[in-house]
This record gives C-alpha cells, structure tokens and sequence, in this order.
C-alpha cells in the first residue's frame, strides 16, 4: 500500500474523523498539519491536478479571512494566482484534504477517503 498523506488540522472535526478512518484502516500516513506547514504553490497546483478541480475549489470561501481579504471567487484571477493566495493563507484551504500516489479527495464527508483505499 502506498503512503497516503492527509492534510490535517487537528481543531476540525471532519478532519479528525477522516484521519480516524485512516487509522482504523492502518493506512500508512503522512500526517500535515497545513496551517503549521503550509503546502508550497508547487504542492497545491499538484493537489488541485490530482483533485482534478481548479484551485478556487479548494478555498474555503466562507472564511472570515477571505472576506477580510476582500476576495470573490468571482475575480478575474490566474490559478497561478489563486495558489498563491492559498500558500500565504492557509487558513482558506479546504480540509481535510487527502492524497494517495496520484489521485485526492476530499473528506466532506470523511468517508470520500475510502475511496483512496
């Protein structure tokens, strides 16, 4: 089984049930924890590819930090410059997010990871 790697933020709940679920299934992981962490734009755009979305699909758009930021997903903005935004915030990246060789997914709701396994 190859190793997966979970981006994680402890304080979530669906986070934490979808890293429950990985370990009851002994899955070999790579716990980050992307807030202390955070994902590089080379790591995100890799992400989005294997997600298959565009980077505004992973931004957690209800966020208060994407208001306070004055964003829109609606902004004529490049992916080049979504992922930027995303590596120097954090904070507005969906969770948890889950990779395995070359596909991801979503855990909204926590049991998209069995698709993984």
């Amino acid at each position: 089984m190859s190793q997966i790697t979970i981006y994680h933020n402890p304080r979530c709940s669906k986070s934490r049930v979808t890293l429950g679920i990985l370990q009851d299934k002994d899955a070999d992981l790579e716990i980050v924890e992307y807030l202390k962490n955070p994902p590089s734009p080379s790591e995100l755009t890799d992400i989005c590819q294997k997600l298959d979305v565009a980077p505004t699909a992973i931004i957690r758009s209800k966020e208060a930090l994407f208001k306070d930021l004055d964003l829109s997903l609606k902004d004529d903005r490049s992916p080049a410059d979504w992922v930027r935004i995303l590596a120097d915030n954090p904070k507005l990246i969906e969770r948890p997010i889950i990779v395995k060789g070359s596909r991801a997914t979503i855990g909204r709701p926590p049991e998209n990871v069995l698709e993984l396994l």
